[in-house]
């Protein structure tokens, strides 16, 4: 299975290997939530730790799949939302280990997190713009300001996680081969502390935040079928599998 989860010393890991690029289809984003709830109601599990394999932590949807598949749009956009919400609404924290390209649906879900650590030159984009779609700034506005977001919204830019990291949103950043072991550092601290401790702190949390951005998200995703109904929509698509995905991340 290429997105799985473990469990031991009170701790869920979900590991995300759907190579080459940790692109998800529909059934794999589906799939993420299911894992995340299995993990929210075990009571053994104090956190969770999402991290990945590969060049980098999520590619976003497979764009693939969407040019084939258009009318899959509103299930991908279920799943994606189902996702983020899981991520935020999960009883207990949820640390994210990011490395290398963090884009589109990956951006959500760092934004839905916890808490975040990254290795050394990742990076978020949100290039919706650029692939017929829309979504991601409710999620990326949790990590960074409007100004920021809205420039790399338009442009389908890169935004440094050095510079989150700048804005006090990625906990630390540390090389690669670091990343791992120092996210689940952390995550054996929390693991030491109370599951009803934490279960009432991650609730307390939510409810003080101004907005919840899932709702936010859900809003965006309209826009999204929106766009899909324009050709410009489906040209972006064949362009990018014309080029055989090899955007550069």
């Amino acid at each position: 299975m290429p997105i799985t989860l473990s469990i031991k010393d009170r701790i869920a890991e979900i590991l995300l290997d759907v190579p080459p690029v940790n692109a998800f289809n529909t059934e794999q984003w589906l799939q993420i939530p299911q894992l995340i709830h299995q993990a929210s109601a075990d009571e053994s599990v104090h956190v969770v730790l999402i991290h990945a394999t590969g060049k980098g932590f999520c590619g976003g949807v497979d764009i693939k799949e969407m040019q084939a598949y258009p009318e899959r749009i509103a299930l991908l956009n279920k799943g994606n939302y189902q996702t983020v919400k899981a991520i935020r609404e999960c009883k207990v924290p949820v640390v994210i280990a990011l490395h290398g390209f963090i884009i589109g649906g990956g951006v959500n879900m760092s934004g839905a997190a916890d808490v975040l650590f990254a290795a050394e030159g990742a990076y978020f984009s949100l290039p919706e713009i650029d692939r017929g779609a829309m979504g991601g700034a409710a999620y990326m506005s949790r990590m960074l300001p409007v100004h920021k977001v809205r420039a790399n919204f338009f442009s389908g830019g890169k935004v440094p996680v050095e510079d989150a990291w700048r804005h006090g949103s990625i906990e630390k950043v540390v090389p690669r081969e670091e990343l791992y072991a120092t996210a689940r550092a952390y995550c054996e601290v929390v693991a030491s502390k109370s599951r009803v401790a934490l279960t009432i702190a991650k609730e307390a949390l939510n409810l003080i935040e101004p907005t919840d951005p899932s709702e936010h998200y859900r809003i965006e995703q309209g826009f999204t079928l929106e766009m899909y109904a324009h050709e410009d929509s489906q040209k972006a698509r064949d362009a990018f599998v014309e080029t055989k995905g090899t955007a550069k991340f």
